[in-house]
Formats: structure tokens, C-alpha cells, sequence
């Protein structure tokens, strides 16, 4: 069967799916108010349409100017073009551009709206027919640029509406009107029931991207509404089942769970690589149970916990989106693994699965809430919603019973004084990786004296670099006894835990004391007594001989003294025998030079020397 086949059934089911959802249940369009305060002849109240789009001001409301362009009326192009801009001046009322439906998507013209200036948009309908919720485009690389970076909020008009509106502005008044989003959510009492929607899926681009970072950055202020009581906080996850005909297929198998009663898409559109629909179908279910687990605990804010460090530490992109990596999270959590597994059941098995039939059925709109078709949606006191979260659930308290968090900027909690917050520590030296923000705990190593702990921040963290033995020996093996301390930390070098000599081990864990005597390392000569010490040992010798460490061997002690007198004698005749030889060489010395000027001088008496002239002779010379 090809695949373009597979997937045209896929979507009858989910189309048959859709038709048994909305026989039960309807779409619900959710409303704002919109007021109109001058000129004068055309002040009321209306309803309008909220965006599926953009940022609700929930609990909140806004007045400003409407203006209607005399170009570009249905916003399809950037007003840029047309040299346009709808920014207000200092001190101005806000400007909430008019545009006409038509031509193109409802984000595209508020994009356009937005990066013209504009704080609002009016999107006045082309037909008349009743409210109708302006939806994203399906998305692609065009519209993933805009769609999550609009922030300003929208609203659909009925047709008649609209044109009372440009009647007005064409006519020259000046048009008030005041968007009211106070009575959008309901707000029968003190604590706000609220279930979210949701996915753990990673790999499906922005949306999933987006959906990631609200369930991070939101988490600190949904801990403290759930741990304050002041809110009840469900989450919920879609699930898809494959058409009987197709429960065999390879691709129901790879999307699918309980012979294809469970399934999701795959996470990358490609069924030949990367992780298959069901891995995040059965994630889906453990999240669930991890849930139910935590609620049975009366700790069900522990799910948040679980989700972001799952996301942190367990990405489909490292390869690390599996069982084993949500095992060591649900660990490092508190949880009961054993009950989360028995939530979860087989997901190999050809029967319902009691939790994601719930979840299926939930799915269905009841009441005043449509049918859940778009991730992630937010249900408000049984509405749905999307947009500003903490505002729409402030928005959702009787007037006078909202919790603090709701009337301050502030949402601040330290969450690492419970469980350290699942992250790593070290009791013993009062050391942790857990570091509390205003968005939440994170874990990360801690920077301890100017020495960088280094590892996951969950389950492991070491000092790393110069000065790491100072930081609780660097997390090797260190222990003291009867005076004495040694420590297998090693400060430099590609080996940082090694046992010091005379011990064994690992390095980390332990460092097992050697007996040098037992295993004969040392103290081995025949006249030699060994006694094991810890870290080292005692060598003595017998009778008078003396132990020498550093040959291992017993020397007499007599033995050692004659030789050592000896040495001191010979030294002495050396000194004396070298101090008369040199007193000889003098004597001798100066004895010869005493003989040679006697000798010349007797000589230079007798004979002229070659070196003087002739003596005159002064004997008298008599004759006869």
C-alpha cells in the first residue's frame, strides 16, 4: 500500500473521529467585549472573536483609537509599502487598526498590523454570518517567521459592525472603542480548574519549540498556584487511532499502540529514520501516569518537574528519548518507577489502555468547551483558551479571591528546599547543583571557591581544574585515622583520583590499606620482624641489628659504630698526612732556593757569570 494511500485513510479516520466528536459536542468561538464609548450615536457594547493568535489580554482590557487605512484595507501587504504607520506618540491614545477579511490569512494581516505600529487589530467580516475564531494557517517556512512573533491582540467583527465603524471614521469622528477581555473567562469562585493540553513530542518544529518553553518558563507560577490550593491543574495529551483496515500496516505499527487504538505522527515526517509515532504516544502515556503517581502523593506539581527535565535531559535530537533516560528523571524525582509502570500497562496488548481512553474521550467538547483539536490548548474553568496563561487563569478567580501571584509581578519560590529540587548534592560537603530562579529550579554544578564543578547537574558533578583537591578532595577518596590523613586526590595530570602508597582502590569510592607484610612487599630479610600499619607498616630487626628502609635490610649495630670510627680515624690521617706534605713541599721548596743563592754566590767569586761583567782583580802581581 503506498503511503499517499495510507495517509488518505488516515485522515478518514481522524475526519470520522472529528464527526463523532461534533455530534456530541460543538466548537466553541471564544468572545471578548468590545465597546464603543464615542462619538455619541454609535456607543454600545458588541461581541467579538479572539484570535487563535497572538497574546489575550486576559483578565485585562484596553482602550484606544480606531483608524481605518485608505490603503492596503485588508492588510494582506506590509503597510511599509505603502508608507504607512499606525505608531502612536508619546501620551496618545493606542491606535487598534480596521482591516477588512479577505485575500489572505488572519496572522498575516496582524503581522502586518503589528509591524506597522499598531497595538490591536479589527478584523471586520465579509459575510454576514455568525463569530467565527480566526485560526493559524497550516504551518509552513513562510508563515513559522510571523506566527510566533506576533504579540498583539485580535479580534473578529461582524459584518455590520464593521461598517457602522468605517461609516463613522470615513464621517470624520473619532472613533473610542475599549477591547474587554475581565468577563472572557469565568470566575465562579476561589480556585481555578485548568487542564493543559499538551505534547512531548520535540522534533515538530516551532510549535513544538513553543510549546516547550510555556510548559518551562510557566512552571514556577503553576507550582505555586497547585501548592497554594489555589488551582487544580490536569494535563492532558491527543491521541489518534489508526482505521481498522489499516491496523497491520507497517505504518500504523510505527505510529501507533494497542494494535493501533494509540497514535501520534511521526516526529520527523520520515517513517525510515529517527524515533516512530508510538515512541511518543507511550512517552505521552508515562507523563501521564508520572502525573497520577505524583497526584496519589498529593504532590501533583512534581509533573512540571518531570517534564521540563525530561526535556532537558532526555531530547530526541541526542538520541536520548527512551525509557532509560525518563527512568533516572523519574529517580532522581522521588517517583514510585514500579507504580508508573503499572499505570502504563502493555502497550503491546490487544486491549484498551484505561488512561489514554480517558484521555480520548476528553477529547470531546462538553458543555461550554469545544472539541480539543489544536496543541497546546489551554482550558480555563472548562473554556478554551491560548495566549497569556497566568492571566487567563488570575482571570479565572472570583473578584477578591485571587492569590498573590496574580496581583504582583513577582512568582518566586525556592524549589530546591524540597528533594533539592531532584538535582545533585553533596551532603557532606553542603554542596548543590540546584539553583533556584524566577522561572524555576535549574541544575546546574556549582562554582565552589574559583573551582568549576563539572558534570550533568542531576546525578553528577566533580570539581574540575587547578585547586580541585581543595573542594572536598575532589570528590576522590580521602579518610583520617589514629592522626594520620590521606587523600587520593591528585591536583595536576590526566589522573585526578589515585591512591596514595600503601593503599589499593579506585581512587573515588575506596582506598583499601596494603599489608606489606602479607603479601611480602617489604620488610623481608631473615633477621627482619614486620607489623602492618595502616597506609604502611613497622619493620624491626632482631638482637642488635638495625632495619634500613631504603634497602630492606638489618645491619649490626657494632658493626656500624667500628666502621664509623674507622672512617673518622682515616679522615683524620688523610688531614694530617695531606698538612705535612704540604709543609714538606714548602720546606723543601724554600731549603733549594736558599742552597741555589749560595751556590751563585760562591760561583760569581770564581767566574764570571754569563749574566755580569768581569771582576777586576785586585791581587797583587810581584816578580823577581
Amino acid at each position: 500500500m503506498e503511503l499517499r494511500t495510507f495517509h488518505h485513510h488516515l485522515l478518514q479516520g481522524f475526519m470520522l473521529l472529528s464527526f463523532i466528536s461534533n455530534c456530541c459536542a460543538r466548537f466553541v468561538v471564544e468572545k471578548n467585549s468590545l465597546t464603543v464609548t464615542s462619538p455619541e450615536k454609535i456607543k454600545g457594547t458588541h461581541d467579538s472573536a479572539i484570535g487563535n493568535f497572538g497574546i489575550p489580554q486576559y483578565g485585562g482590557s484596553m482602550a484606544g483609537v480606531v483608524v481605518y487605512p485608505k490603503e492596503n484595507q485588508k492588510a494582506c501587504k506590509s503597510f511599509g509599502d505603502f508608507g504607512i504607520s499606525f505608531k502612536s506618540k508619546p501620551g496618545s491614545l493606542p491606535t487598534f487598526v480596521l482591516v477588512d477579511r479577505g485575500d489572505c490569512f488572519f496572522a498575516l494581516k496582524v503581522w502586518n498590523v503589528q509591524q506597522a505600529g499598531a497595538s490591536a487589530v479589527l478584523v471586520a467580516d465579509d459575510i454576514e454570518e455568525a463569530l467565527i475564531t480566526m485560526d493559524n494557517p497550516e504551518e509552513d517556512s513562510s508563515s513559522a517567521k510571523y506566527i510566533e512573533n506576533i504579540t498583539i491582540p485580535s479580534a473578529l467583527i461582524e459584518k455590520t459592525f464593521g461598517e457602522t465603524l468605517k461609516k463613522a471614521i470615513s464621517g470624520g469622528d473619532m472613533v473610542n472603542v475599549n477591547l474587554d477581555w475581565r468577563e472572557a473567562v469565568p470566575h465562579p469562585d476561589d480556585r481555578v480548574e485548568y487542564e493543559l493540553w499538551t505534547n512531548s513530542n520535540d522534533e515538530c518544529g516551532v510549535k513544538c519549540d513553543m510549546l516547550m518553553a510555556f510548559v518551562k518558563d510557566f512552571k514556577g507560577a503553576a507550582q505555586i498556584l497547585e501548592k497554594g490550593g489555589y488551582t487544580q491543574f490536569t494535563p492532558h495529551y491527543i491521541t489518534w487511532y489508526c482505521p481498522q483496515a489499516f491496523t497491520l500496516s507497517r505504518q500504523c505499527k510505527s505510529q501507533c499502540i494497542n494494535r493501533g487504538r494509540y497514535c501520534a505522527p511521526d516526529p520527523e515526517q520520515d517513517f525510515s529514520s529517527g524515533y516512530e509515532g508510538k515512541d511518543v504516544v507511550i512517552e505521552n502515556l508515562r507523563q501521564l501516569c508520572v502525573f497520577k503517581v505524583a497526584n496519589e502523593t498529593n504532590r501533583p506539581w512534581v509533573w512540571w518537574d518531570y517534564v521540563t527535565d525530561f526535556q532537558i535531559r532526555c531530547p530526541m535530537k541526542e538520541k536520548k528519548y527512551n525509557k532509560e533516560c525518563a527512568d533516572v528523571v523519574i529517580k532522581s524525582l522521588g517517583l514510585d518507577a514500579k507504580k508508573i509502570e503499572k499505570c502504563m500497562g502493555d502497550p503491546d496488548a490487544d486491549m484498551e489502555n484505561p488512561v489514554l481512553k480517558e484521555e480520548q474521550d476528553a477529547q470531546v467538547g462538553k458543555g461550554s468547551r469545544g472539541d480539543v483539536t489544536i496543541l497546546p490548548t489551554l482550558v480555563v474553568n472548562n473554556r478554551q483558551y491560548r495566549g497569556a496563561v497566568l492571566k487567563a487563569i488570575c482571570a479565572g478567580f472570583e473578584e477578591t479571591t485571587e492569590p498573590a501571584v496574580c496581583l504582583s509581578g513577582d512568582v518566586e519560590t525556592n524549589e530546591c528546599l524540597e528533594n533539592n529540587g531532584g538535582c545533585w548534592q553533596d551532603k557532606a560537603a553542603n554542596l548543590t547543583a540546584c539553583r533556584d530562579t524566577f522561572r524555576g529550579r535549574v541544575c546546574e554544578c556549582p562554582l565552589v571557591d574559583g573551582v568549576q564543578f563539572k558534570g550533568d547537574g542531576y546525578s553528577h558533578c566533580e570539581p574540575g581544574g587547578p585547586g580541585r583537591c581543595k573542594i572536598n578532595n575532589g570528590g576522590c577518596w580521602h579518610e583520617s585515622q589514629n592522626g594520620s590523613a590521606y587523600s587520593a586526590c591528585l591536583d595536576n595530570g590526566d589522573v585526578k583520583c589515585q591512591c596514595p602508597p600503601g593503599f589499593k582502590g579506585d581512587g573515588v569510592k575506596s582506598c583499601e590499606d596494603i599489608d606489606e607484610c602479607k603479601e611480602k612487599r617489604a620488610c623481608q630479610c631473615p633477621e627482619c620482624s614486620c607489623k602492618n600499619t595502616w597506609g604502611s607498616y613497622e619493620c624491626t630487626c632482631n638482637g642488635d641489628l638495625l632495619y634500613i628502609r631504603d634497602h630492606d635490610t638489618c645491619i649490626s649495630k657494632s658493626g656500624t659504630e667500628v666502621r664509623s670510627a674507622w672512617a673518622a680515624m682515616s679522615v683524620i690521617l688523610i688531614g694530617l698526612a695531606m698538612a705535612g706534605g704540604g709543609a714538606y713541599l714548602v720546606y723543601k721548596y724554600r731549603l733549594r732556593s736558599y742552597m741555589d743563592s749560595e751556590i751563585r754566590a760562591i760561583m760569581a767569586q770564581y767566574m764570571p757569570l754569563d749574566s755580569q761583567g768581569e771582576v777586576p782583580n785586585h791581587v797583587s802581581n810581584d816578580r823577581a
